[in-house]
């Protein structure tokens, strides 16, 4: 885990970055659950009273996708400051010296965020329909963070990020073939599903900070309700819409189909949290268009999942059968994309 050295370089950098007098750790250890990064609770002594934080690092081996930690910590912040529940983003230490790798610490939440024991447990998450509907709130703040220069934008810009694509479906795709071929992957199903998706992508008249990974299974839950949205190593600007469409996608739902808004309720109960926050209407099948391309963009992560097993960067039996779960996702979009459901273009 962290030796000698490493306990004490780190609770100096924690003891300079809260202004404390005196830091001592008292436990540290790895957190289950984060399929890509590396987490690891800390319990301390902060001037006499007890702080839990979680570290998060980099893994062996990521994915392209995945934005640097220095990154995530950025667009957590913008997200705290928006009101958005997410833990509390303490500081992002860039000397690797500390514990081996650049870190981001936060403040522990307490709750549950494994996606099939949320979905399958019912005395999680307070009232179903609720916490779906707290969900949409959540999402809609996420969606008022704009970019510089734009009306409402925060004061924290996001520069890193770039200019937004105009059209964000499209530029999905593009990443998605790019990926795919950094990966040496050849995927008959997933070439047409993206074909597909050129032929009936939909306009975004507004990109705004996406999340990209709002799901059942990166927020967290205890017995009242919601306390923390999780992940935030995908986001980045696009249409509004896709987050919408892969909360709902049927890959999400954790063995309840007939739960749309991420296996916990109908999806009535998300859209009408989203749209009484964010004042936009949804548009139903533009929705059904970015749950296709969920299933698409999930089947491109899973397969580099497997690639970092098989590469023998990361070793991990869950990374080998995450890339196995690619035929099952191909399948769904062969079903999803027939000409009959979308007529034929």
């Amino acid at each position: 885990m962290l030796d000698a050295d490493q306990r004490t370089a780190l609770c100096a950098w924690i003891g300079r970055t809260l202004e404390a007098g005196t830091v001592t750790l008292d436990d540290i250890r790895p957190l289950t659950g984060g399929s890509i990064q590396e987490n690891w609770m800390l319990r301390c002594r902060v001037d006499g009273g007890e702080r839990g934080f979680v570290l998060r690092k980099d893994a062996p081996a990521t994915i392209a996708s995945s934005r640097s930690r220095s990154e995530e910590f950025h667009i957590m912040r913008a997200a705290f400051a928006a009101g958005v529940r997410v833990p509390e983003p303490v500081g992002f230490c860039a000397d690797p010296s500390v514990v081996g790798a650049p870190f981001a610490l936060m403040g522990l939440v307490s709750g549950v965020g494994l996606g099939p024991r949320v979905v399958k447990d019912t005395s999680l998450g307070g009232d179903r329909a609720a916490l779906a509907e707290q969900l949409g709130r959540e999402l809609a703040r996420t969606h008022g963070i704009l970019r510089a220069g734009s009306p409402g934008a925060p004061a924290d810009d996001l520069a890193f990020l770039g200019v937004p694509e105009p059209d964000p479906a499209l530029a999905e795709i593009r990443t998605l073939r790019a990926n795919l071929d950094g990966i040496g992957a050849v995927r008959p199903a997933l070439e047409w599903g993206l074909r597909w998706a050129e032929l009936h992508a939909p306009p975004c008249p507004e990109p705004v900070l996406v999340h990209r990974d709002f799901r059942t299974g990166n927020y967290m839950v205890d017995a009242e309700g919601l306390t923390a949205i999780l992940d935030w190593e995908f986001a980045g600007w696009g249409d509004p819409v896709q987050d919408l469409g892969w909360f709902c996608a049927a890959c999400w739902r954790f063995g309840r189909p007939d739960l749309e808004a991420g296996g916990i309720a109908p999806r009535a109960a998300f859209y009408r949290g989203y749209e009484a926050e964010s004042g936009r209407g949804i548009d139903p099948e533009a929705v059904r268009y970015w749950e296709v391309m969920a299933h698409l963009r999930w089947a491109v992560i899973a397969l580099e999942q497997g690639h970092r097993h098989d590469s023998g960067q990361e070793t991990s039996l869950e990374l080998a059968l995450t890339g196995r779960m690619a035929p099952e996702l191909e399948a769904a979009i062969l079903r999803e994309t027939a000409p009959e459901r979308w007529g034929a273009r």
